[in-house]
Formats: structure tokens, sequence, C-alpha cells
């Protein structure tokens, strides 16, 4: 919601205003009064008016924005989530079409996935792309840390699955999330907030903003711990996020931005389903012996300077930097520090081809990263002697654009490609037994993408579109076991077909698609059943239906929904055939009905259900599919005071958020499973300074 803000008018107006008023009738005045006729002047109305950044959209020129590509996208509101619980990614993108976003056990360590994404990586994402205000979040390798973005300090999240994310230069599988912030022009003076509830959990916000006439600040500071519902399972969390604007002239304006994360937490590990059934809450015992944790703390700056010589011409030009120290015990003692800088140079601009609307959107980006990799043995948590040492090194270059051509007032063309070029270099400091793992790998290549829109009417359209994505591997893939395993790129061949509608009281988003991957990076066994750890697998299909409903179908009553069918499966593969892919449930349904007779109060009852999914792709041992019933209350009072109460899974169910993914179970049971959390309830009250 915008927050309307007072300002003083424009002194030359004002002066403008009472020169007219004294100035008009002079002449009249000075002439014989009793020839004089009554005069009436015009009403004169000064009406003060403060320009929003151009480098931030509004909520309203995101919605426009996205709504005319030729592909899928979405944005969510950030007021949206603020009504519930707000801690982890799944609690922001839970309602966001064709996002699978599930927490692992509680915490901020999710399954992030859109289109079958990073299908193997239960941790540490991989597969998309996330961003700050358009402004990579990923590590240079790729790989990206969920607890470096604070949903409560997003105005809104801009989502573009597939190739959709060329806008920003990404053509991952996945696609990119764009987290984007508020301004000192659109956010609440003072904003207090604070969360508690089931397992320990305990979560605040302090949020500051304001303005002048050229000038812009936001600063918002979190903090979060909560016990976990299972053993081992503490997380906590501290974040500072902020950005200042300023505005140097009507066509130059710049934007600064600092994050700082400090960030705690217990791994509980993965139980047997024997295990589970007995106690869900129980850590597995190797966790606790190891005293698994990942720790880290990230300090990140950046900038963006845009020059905007018209209302419909911008070039921006954004600068990051990035220093990471990791302190991760699991099989192994990982100490990481990782530094990562980047830029990107981008131009949109709107003009005439003859008598046709175009669209341009072109762009130059780099990112570069050092790794220094140090490994020890686990002694109960400690690092003991060193077991391998790493100087990574991680570049990208990227050339990109993006052409939309209206052939008429319906029809819209839309081409666009990306060139790539990255490089992965690891240098062996401790050789093991002799053996140098050292690697220098560069992965090359151009990712097309033709689209059409037809747009119906003001509230209805279509679009299709072809595209093709590369994808180079993060250090995960090459080295994140116990050796080196060098893999190529993955590359996408991918189409999908779509439709749009948003009507007064009807919202929808439906898509069908289908990517067809060449040398997907999945954990595989050869025919006879040896493990060949993380390998480019042979051809493999992802495809399905992505959907998006909201219908307002009276006054107080709304009801949403959000809807995948999953369908990711080997391509006559020799060791699997046709197997179905490991890691993501076929189905997955989330709903939620509201009434809301007044604005301080509602009540909305919601469904969760996902279908069984297989633990392994030799498809030998299943992970159960779940129903889970929840219900929240909450409303608006006065205009500042808001509150709510977040009851999950209240049948008491015992249900697996995720499991591992892994090449052949065997049918055996085995700490594969991860406990999902238990009844539990969540109250909230929020205050601001209007």
């Amino acid at each position: 919601m915008s927050i309307p803000f007072r300002t003083a008018p424009c002194a030359s107006c004002l002066a403008a205003a009472v020169a007219a008023v004294l100035v008009s009738p002079w002449p009249a005045l000075a002439a014989d009064p009793q020839s004089v006729e009554p005069t009436t002047l015009d009403r004169v109305e000064v009406v003060a008016q403060t320009s929003r950044p151009t480098t931030i959209d509004s909520l309203e020129q995101a919605q426009e924005r996205l709504g005319q590509r030729a592909g899928a996208t979405a944005v969510v509101d950030g007021e949206s989530y603020r009504e519930r619980r707000s801690s982890t990614l799944s609690d922001a993108l839970n309602q966001a079409p064709g996002v699978f976003a599930q927490t692992r056990f509680g915490a901020e360590e999710a399954r992030l996935s859109i289109r079958g994404s990073g299908l193997q990586r239960t941790f540490h994402g991989r597969g998309l792309v996330l961003l700050q205000d358009g402004s990579p979040l990923n590590l240079a390798d790729g790989g990206f840390d969920f607890q470096a973005v604070e949903p409560l300090a997003a105005r809104y999240v801009e989502v573009y699955r597939g190739a959709n994310a060329l806008e920003y230069g990404a053509a991952t599988l996945g696609g990119a999330i764009n987290f984007v912030a508020p301004t000192g022009y659109d956010a609440a003076p003072v904003t207090l907030r604070a969360e508690t509830g089931s397992y320990g959990y305990r979560r605040g916000q302090a949020a500051l903003a304001g303005h002048s006439d050229r000038v812009d600040g936001y600063v918002s500071a979190t903090g979060f711990r909560q016990d976990g519902f299972r053993d081992h399972a503490m997380q906590q969390n501290h974040r500072l996020f902020g950005n200042a604007g300023v505005r140097f002239d009507d066509r130059l304006e710049g934007r600064f931005y600092l994050t700082h994360v400090d960030t705690r937490s217990q791994l509980p590990g993965n139980l047997t389903r024997a295990e589970s059934d007995a106690d869900p809450t129980q850590a597995a015992p190797g966790n606790l012996a190891l005293d698994q944790r990942r720790d880290y703390t990230l300090d990140r700056i950046a900038g963006k300077l845009a020059w905007t010589p018209s209302a419909d011409r911008a070039l921006t030009l954004s600068l990051y930097y990035a220093d990471k120290s990791l302190d991760h015990p699991i099989f192994q003692v990982l100490r990481q520090d990782s530094r990562d800088y980047g830029a990107d140079l981008r131009w949109r601009g709107e003009s005439r081809l003859g008598d046709r609307r175009n669209v341009l959107i072109a762009g130059l980006a780099f990112a570069r990263g050092r790794i220094d990799d140090d490994r020890f043995a686990n002694v109960a948590g400690v690092p003991g002697a060193r077991t391998n040492a790493f100087a990574q090194r991680a570049g990208n270059a990227q050339a990109y654009f993006e052409n939309q051509t209206w052939l008429d007032d319906r029809w819209v063309l839309a081409l666009g490609a990306q060139a790539l070029r990255s490089q992965r270099r690891s240098q062996d400091r401790y050789r093991v037994d002799g053996r140098d793992e050292s690697f220098d790998a560069d992965y090359r290549g151009v990712s097309p993408k033709l689209g059409v829109r037809h747009v119906v009417d003001d509230g209805l359209q279509w679009f299709a579109n072809l595209s093709r994505g590369l994808e180079p591997p993060s250090f995960g893939e090459l080295s994140g076991g116990m050796g080196v395993t060098p893999v190529d790129a993955q590359r996408a061949s991918s189409a999908e077909l779509g439709v749009r509608v948003q009507r007064a009281r009807l919202s929808l988003d439906a898509v069908l698609y289908r990517a067809r991957i060449d040398g997907e990076l999945l954990a595989l066994n050869d025919a006879a059943g040896n493990p060949l750890g993380t390998i480019n697998a042979g051809r493999t299909l992802h495809q399905g239906l992505e959907l998006g409903l909201g219908w307002r179908f009276a006054d107080a009553w709304t009801w949403s929904a959000n809807g995948l069918w999953n369908d990711f499966r080997f391509d006559d593969d020799p060791a699997y055939g046709d197997n179905t892919l490991a890691g993501l449930p076929p189905h997955l349904l989330r709903s939620e009905l509201r009434w809301q007779p007044r604005e301080a109060f509602h009540v909305a009852p919601h469904i969760e259900w996902a279908g069984d999914s297989w633990i392994d792709h030799a498809n030998t041992l299943r992970a159960p599919g779940y129903t889970l019933l929840g219900l929240r209350i909450g409303g608006r009072m006065h205009r500042q005071w808001s509150w709510f109460a977040d009851l999950r899974n209240l049948q008491d169910r015992r249900w697996f958020a995720g499991s591992n993914v892994i090449a052949d179970a065997r049918g055996v049971d085995g700490r594969h499973f991860l406990p999902g959390d238990g009844r539990s309830l969540y109250v909230g009250v929020e205050w601001r300074r209007q």
C-alpha cells in the first residue's frame, strides 16, 4: 500500500498563483469604480507533487511492465504476506504461480524451485537467479543463500519463470526472482513489528523511512530466533537492510544499498521413515555427534545510477560487492571466505518503428568471485586435521537483448538472446595422496528466445514463446563432494503457452510448458548400480502446468489458489529408462478462502495438498504426500495497527517437508526424510506511523 506524504507547495507555483490573483484585477481597480463590472476569477488550485524515483518502479508500474511480457511472470505484493508469519521464502512465495517453495525443517533453508530447477538441491539453492532491485544476490558460480533475503524488507517481489528472466540477462531453467525494496517515498515513516509463536519462535522488525525533495532513505533491522520443532534445529539471524536515493537533477538519479546478515543454523538432518514414525522431533544421531551447523555472515554493498533522458528511456548502471564468511560443520568442516563483485549496464527504451510501438532492452553484465575453501576433519563440530583446500575462481560475462514490437494494437512480437561465457577455476592447495584436483573449465553459448503476445482486451491476453537456456555448474557440482567431478553445463530447449486474465473480480495465470534438457546435473548410478556422483544425465523432460487464481465472488469473499502439475522424467536413459525424476511431488495445491466483512477483521481457512514424490531416480522408494489445514485471522485497525493469528497444521499431522534426492534407494528405508512441523500457532502485531 502506498503511503501519502504531505509536502510544501513549490515556491514558483505559489508565486505564480499569487501573482495571478494580484495582477489580473489591477487595471479594473484603477478605473472608475462605478464603471467596473464584478469579475469572477477562475479557481486556482496548487497541487504539490513528489516524483517517484526512476531507479525503482512502483507496484503498479511493475505489474503493468510484467503484464506486458510474452511469457510467464508474476508480482507478489509485499503487503499480502505481512498478514501472516513472514519468516521464510516459503512464507513470501507460496502464493506465487509456478513457484515451489518448501522449508526443510521450519527454517529458512528451503527447497526453492521453478520448473524443476535445481532439482537435486535440498540446500544452498541453484538454478535460479535471486536479485535485489535487479542486482544479483547469487555468488558468481551461480549458488545462492536463502538467508540473504529479508522478505519484510521487500515492497514487492517479481517472479520471472524460465527464459522470461531475459530482461535481467538470466537464462537458467528456473528464471529469476527479484526482491524490490521500499523507498523513502512509499514506506511508512516508522514501522514496528513483533511476531511470536510455537517452538520458541520470535521475530521482530524496526524500519524507518523518509524523504525530502531530492533525497530519500529506508532502513530495516530484523531479528529472528526459533528453537525449532525438532531437536538440534535452532535458527537465529539478524539482518540490516537499507537504501538511500538522491535525485541529482530531473534526468540523473542514484541509489545506494547496504545489507548485513549474521545467521546461525543448527542442522537436525534426515531421519529414516521408522525414526520419523516413532518420533519426528528427534535429530539424526550423526548430526548431533558432529554438531552439524551452517553459520555465516554476509556484508553487501550495491549502487545504481540511472539516466533518464525522457520518460520512456533509461540507462542504468548497477554495481555490487559482497563479502561472505561461512563456517559449516557437516561430514567435514567447511571454512569458506568468498568475495563477489559485478556490474550491469542496461538500456530500456521505447520508440516508434514507423507507426508501431517498440521496446528494446539491452545490457552487458559481468560477475567475478573468489572462494578460499578450507576443509577439515569434523571433531564434534570443531575443525580437526586439514583434509583439503582450494582457491576457486568464478566469472561470468553476458550480453543480452530483448525487443518487443507491436505489430498492431493486439499482436506483439518479442525477439531476444543472451550470449554467455563462464569460467570455473580451482587450484588445489592441499594435495591428498599426491592427487592434483585442480581444474579449469570454460562454458559458453547463446540462448535465443522468440515470443508472441495477443491482447484480446484490457483484461485478457494470450502468449507463447520458444527459448533456449544454458546453465553452467556451480562449485557445488564440481567439488562439493568428497572429490572433484568435472561436468559440463546443462542446456534446455523450452516452449510455453499461457493466458493472463485481470478483471475487476477475477485474476487468472495459467501456463503450460515443456522443456527438453540435455545434460541435466544429477547424482546418478551406472547401469550396474555403481555410483557416478554428480554427472550430466542424458536427455530429460520437464513439463507441467502452472496455475494462479484469484476470484472475488462476493463483496466480502475471495477465493485464491496456486497449483502445480509436474511431470519430470528421463527420456530413454540407459540406466533409468523413462523413470520419474526424484525430488518434487507431481502435484501441489495451495488454496485459501477469505472472508473480510471489514478492514478490521478477516478470517481465511487454507489448505495445502501435495502428492507422493520419489526419493530416488530408480523409483524404488517414495516420500508420502500430505494434506495440511490451516487458519488465519487478522485485520487492520485505525489505519496504524494490524494484527494476525496464523494457525498451521491444524490436524497435527505427521508429514514430510522434503527428502534426499539420490540415485537408487533399492527400496530400503534410510535416512532420507525431513519431518515437517507439527501443529503451530504464530501471532503478530504491527504498528505504522502514517
